[in-house]
């Protein structure tokens, strides 16, 4: 019986989420659609794009808790029947103000990926649960199914049937988890909200969240901003743009349970040092690489591998931090990491309206991803010393 639970768990869990970031990512594909539409400044169309990312993420601390103390299958039915409401409202909007405000209720959809993290590892053992982790990953593939699908059903239904279409799948994939998972007993003891908090003392809930700040973060930050980018820098149309987009996505996402069977086998700690010099490697080469769409496009796909496994082999650490208390780790490793993708499109905006290039842009990443690979190696001397330190006093 736990077997299945176990299956349905991981599975169901995994579509809804794929079908959440595909709400949650809507409207990346349709940004320089509604620039035309609405005379939205550089600035303003990053804002629209990244808004949804905002409340996603803050919201990803309290509803980790939530999941936590009342039941994640519970939390995950009600999130995702929450976020059809704005998603058909947006289908109305008239003003770039209502869409702006609908967008940011959308930002919802994007706390699925905590609340999944939440009842999936409870139904796991500890050693299995970097491959565990790197599947439910997956659901990010939703912001690749919004990328390839979202600019054709604008091209054929409209721009209302963009919202609306997804709202529709939304409450499809609602009835189907509901009625396809189970609960968990609930712990005897529930926390308190004071004793769910308790692992913003520990030193390795910050270090991993700025992991997966540049991680993660990068990951959302590509998947939302990078259709804008390939429109206004390689003139691709929307559908094209979408195409290459889609498979970025795909490609950081599939490999991300690869990045956790890694950090399962050879430490997590030595694969995540690898990466990060690889992403500084790759950010410098794409910031000199924006006149040669073939070198551009090869290195975004090498950047698109490095984090994907980097969310894989970060998440793995995850778990070990507090494992009675892994939705309020979740929760705020999740959320800054979230955080992590609203930034640079905003950025990268401000850059291009200031400079007319994104290349400035690229050279910061780099240079944040050097600041990561100095924590990592500082971090994992520190604990070799206090090791050897230990085994002389014994």
């Amino acid at each position: 019986m736990k077997s299945r639970g176990q299956t349905s768990a991981l599975l169901l869990s995994t579509l809804a989420m794929i079908i959440s970031f595909a709400v949650w990512s809507v409207f990346s594909p349709i940004a320089s659609t509604l620039q035309e539409q609405y005379q939205l400044s550089e600035t303003q169309r990053s804002l629209i794009i990244v808004i949804p990312i905002l409340l996603g993420s803050v919201m990803r601390i309290p509803i980790g808790i939530i999941a936590d103390k009342y039941g994640a299958r519970k939390v995950y039915t009600l999130t995702m029947l929450f976020s059809i409401f704005p998603m058909i409202a947006a289908g109305f909007a008239n003003s770039f103000g209502a869409l702006l405000f609908w967008a940011f209720l959308i930002g919802m959809a994007g706390t699925t990926f905590t609340i999944a993290i939440t009842y999936v590892t409870k139904w796991y053992p500890a050693d299995k649960q970097g491959l565990v982790l790197g599947i439910i990953g997956i659901g990010n593939l939703g912001t690749a199914v919004a990328s390839f699908t979202v600019p054709s059903i604008v091209n054929l239904f409209g721009l209302h049937w963009a919202f609306w279409g997804l709202a529709i799948a939304l409450g499809i994939m609602t009835l189907i988890f509901w009625l396809g998972t189970k609960e968990l007993p609930k712990p005897k003891e529930v926390k308190t909200l004071k004793e769910a908090l308790s692992v913003t003392k520990y030193r390795a809930t910050w270090v991993l969240s700025l992991y997966y700040f540049l991680t993660f973060g990068g990951f959302v930050a590509f998947g939302f901003y990078l259709p804008t980018l390939l429109q206004e820098t390689f003139n691709f149309s929307p559908v094209n743009a979408g195409f290459n987009v889609a498979i970025f996505v795909v490609a950081a996402t599939l490999i991300r349970p690869f990045g956790g069977y890694l950090a399962d086998k050879i430490g997590a700690n030595q694969v995540i040092a690898f990466l990060f010099t690889g992403i500084i490697l790759s950010a410098l080469i794409m910031s000199f690489t924006l006149e040669n769409f073939p070198l551009f496009s090869i290195t975004c796909l090498t950047m698109g591998l490095l984090l994907g496994a980097g969310n894989g082999a970060v998440f793995k650490l995850v778990p070990e931090v507090s494992p009675n208390n892994t939705g309020a780790v979740t929760g705020i490793i999740s959320a800054i990491g979230g955080i992590g993708g609203f930034f640079p499109p905003l950025v990268m905006g401000v850059i291009k309206e200031a400079t007319g290039s994104y290349s400035f842009g690229f050279i910061l990443l780099a240079l944040f991803a050097a600041g990561c690979l100095f924590v990592n190696i500082f971090s994992v001397l520190r604990a070799n010393l206090t090791t050897v330190r230990a085994n002389k006093v014994n």
